[in-house]
Parts: structure tokens; C-alpha cells; sequence
């Protein structure tokens, strides 16, 4: 799709200061204007020929309509649920994102959350600043020897992997699009999605928010995870699995033991969890953040979108 001269480009979240420098450089007027309303952004975009978001932008049919002479949006993220992208396409309207940006910052974090459940670090934290030293009470686990389930083996899901490999852990896991050739050189075992769960210790969910997607882990795939088993690392995310791929069956199923602990955390501009629904609050957990590290917002390869995407699940 080939792409007149950008003259105005808006940029309607906040991003850091080297994406409008790299925009300038290029002789292109660059409006910074994170927090518009609705109606402040469908003024705003009138006049624009490029559009940058991160998640608190909704580019809906609407202010797509009201851009005359939009030319491409641009997201900062891995994702693309806030755009409607086939409304773009209807208009000609280029649509790119940066699957690759966060990749390392998410699945760092991850393995962050993973150790968090295994040692129970926020809660021994949260206990000794109550003045308190319950030190058999938050004894923990070590990793070694056990068995992480990752859901969704694209970018972000073999960082993962091959992360809590450097702990010992046996990696299993499942994707309908990466071969289990193409698995196994990474160092995980692809197994059918029900026989995940009875074998894992923790779980990791990494996969893209589309229909095919949506509610990967039910309550009936929870149910399987043996009674007592020492920890549920569930991330509803991926970039873009979100909220909805778990959250309210995974809480459901942590209530009943299984897993006996449980990490459930959806991602900014999910649509899930945000804020997060009140019977969320009490499991141990944190709201995603992976993506917030400046640097990946300013240094990130960008691949275009067109609806329909293919089908299926992209190859992140």
C-alpha cells in the first residue's frame, strides 16, 4: 500500500519523547495529545494524516470517519484491539504495529511473577512490612524439576520458555500454528491442549485476543489441574489473550484449590480486568506492565495489518 508524504501526525498517548523526535527529523508536524476525550479526538484527527496509539486510544469506525485525510495508524504495542481494523481497511487506511516491542519486557515479566508465586515473595513482603516474620508460613518452592505449561508459543511465549529453562524447568505447551519441529528447537514439548493441565505446575498464557482464542482456559481445563498443585502462574495476556481468555474461571477454580495459587493479570487496554473486577482483587496478582519499559516504545520494527488478518493466530 503505497503511502503519500506524511505532513501532520498526532500522537494520542503517551509515548517517549524519541518517537515525536524520530517523526520530526523527518520534517513531519507531530501534535502530542495523550488523554483526548471522544470528542476532543475526532476534532483533533480531522486534519492528520497519521495517527500513534498505545491502548488508551480507541480508534473506532467513527474517528476513522472523521479523519479525511488519515493515511496509516500506528500502534506502540503488540496488539491491535483498540484499532478497527476493518473499518480501516474499508478506508484505505494502513494499520501497523510493533509485535516485537515488548516481547523481552512481558516475558521478563513473566518470569518475575513466576518466581513471585513459587517463593510468595508479595506476601512475605506484605507481611514483614506489617511488622510480622512468618518465615515457615511463605517457605515457597523451588522451580527446579517442575513443569511450566505455556499457552501460545510466538514470541513472547518462547522467551518465557526458554527463560525458565535456565531454572530447570521442563517446558511443555501448545499452539495451533508453531509445528512441534519448530517447538522442540526451542526446547518445548507440544502436547493437545487438554493434556496440558493435569501435568503442569504452573501455567502461562500467552496468546493473541481473537475469537478462536477467547476463553483458552475454562473452567473445565482448570478443573484438571490436580488439587494442591503448588502453583498457577494463569496470565490472561499475550498480546493479546487478555482478561477474557481466563480471569473469572480462574479465580472460580483458585476458590476451590486448584491450582492452590493463582496469577491473573490483564493487560492495559484489554477490555478485561480494567480496572479489575472486585472478586479479582483478593488472588495475588498484578495489572500488566510489560510493555512499560521507554525504550521499547521508540525502538520497535513495525509489521502492517489488513482485516481479515489471516485467520487464525498470527505468527507473533
Amino acid at each position: 500500500m503505497a503511502l503519500a508524504k506524511l505532513q501532520k501526525v498526532l500522537i494520542s498517548d503517551s509515548l517517549d519523547p524519541c518517537c515525536r523526535d524520530i517523526l520530526q527529523a523527518g520534517g513531519i508536524q507531530v501534535l502530542e495529545k495523550p488523554g483526548l476525550s471522544k470528542e476532543e479526538l475526532l476534532v483533533e484527527i480531522a486534519d492528520c494524516d497519521g495517527l500513534i496509539v498505545r491502548s488508551a486510544t480507541k480508534v473506532t469506525a467513527e474517528v476513522l470517519e472523521a479523519a479525511e485525510r488519515l493515511q496509516v495508524v500506528g500502534r506502540a504495542g503488540t496488539g491491535v484491539d483498540n484499532v478497527d481494523v476493518e473499518a480501516a481497511t474499508r478506508k484505505g487506511v494502513l494499520v501497523m504495529n510493533t509485535p516485537a516491542g515488548n516481547s523481552l519486557s512481558a516475558a521478563e515479566l513473566t518470569c518475575g511473577m513466576i518466581l513471585c508465586l513459587a517463593r510468595q515473595i508479595p506476601q512475605a513482603a506484605a507481611s514483614m512490612k506489617e511488622g510480622k516474620w512468618d518465615r515457615k508460613k511463605y517457605m515457597g518452592m523451588e522451580l527446579n524439576g517442575k513443569t511450566l505449561g505455556v499457552l501460545g508459543l510466538g514470541r513472547i511465549g518462547r522467551e518465557v520458555a526458554t527463560r525458565m529453562q535456565a531454572f530447570g524447568m521442563k517446558t511443555i505447551g501448545y499452539d495451533p500454528i508453531i509445528t512441534p519441529e519448530t517447538s522442540a528447537t526451542f526446547g518445548v514439548e507440544q502436547l493437545p491442549l487438554e493434556q496440558i493441565w493435569p501435568r503442569c505446575d504452573f501455567i502461562t498464557v500467552h496468546t493473541p485476543l481473537l475469537p478462536s482464542t477467547t476463553g483458552t482456559a475454562e473452567r473445565q481445563h482448570l478443573r484438571q489441574v490436580p488439587p494442591g498443585r503448588a502453583g498457577g502462574e494463569l496470565r490472561p495476556w499475550g498480546h493479546r489473550g487478555r482478561g477474557r481468555a481466563a480471569a473469572g474461571a480462574a479465580v472460580g477454580a483458585v476458590r476451590r484449590g486448584r491450582p492452590r495459587r493463582l496469577h491473573a493479570g490483564a493487560p492495559q487496554g484489554s477490555g478485561a480486568g480494567e480496572p479489575p473486577q472486585r472478586h479479582l482483587l483478593p488472588a495475588p496478582g498484578r495489572q500488566h506492565a510489560g510493555g512499560a519499559e521507554p525504550l521499547r516504545e521508540g525502538d520497535s520494527p513495525c509489521r502492517w495489518w489488513t482485516w481479515p488478518p489471516g485467520g487464525g493466530w498470527p505468527a507473533w
